[in-house]
């Protein structure tokens, strides 16, 4: 269980000390990475889910046991990103991803799979 914790809390930590800076950098990314964001609905959304997610990641590190079937939605939120920006890369769009996004989704794959292995650790203690 020790180790679910630890996941899920330097998951859930890591995310609320990057994402709340993206509140803030919406015109900075349209910059960096043109066109400028026509929906900016469609950004600020991301990154609020994302946020959330983090307390979810937050939650289940306070009692893995208890929050064990909320590991697997957490499961997806990571491998449907790594998937999405895969399929992107499949199809030849990487050069419309911000450079850092393959990185990012790589981090994500990372976490999915220690997330994986929380799960399977914490099925004996269920």
């Amino acid at each position: 269980m020790r180790f679910a914790q630890r996941v899920f809390l330097a998951a859930g930590l890591y995310g609320l000390l990057l994402m709340p800076l993206m509140y803030f950098q919406e015109r900075q990314f349209g910059r960096d990475y043109p066109p400028a964001i026509t929906h900016p609905e469609f950004y600020y959304g991301f990154v609020g889910v994302v946020l959330a997610w983090q307390i979810a990641f937050l939650v289940i590190a306070y009692d893995p046991r208890r929050f064990r079937p909320l590991m697997i939605p957490a499961m997806l939120e990571k491998f449907l990103f790594v998937l999405a920006i895969g399929a992107l890369l499949l199809a030849g769009r990487g050069e419309e991803l911000a450079r850092f996004i393959p990185f990012a989704a790589l981090l994500d794959l990372f976490l999915g799979v220690l997330f994986v292995i929380a799960w399977g650790k914490t099925r004996e203690e269920w």
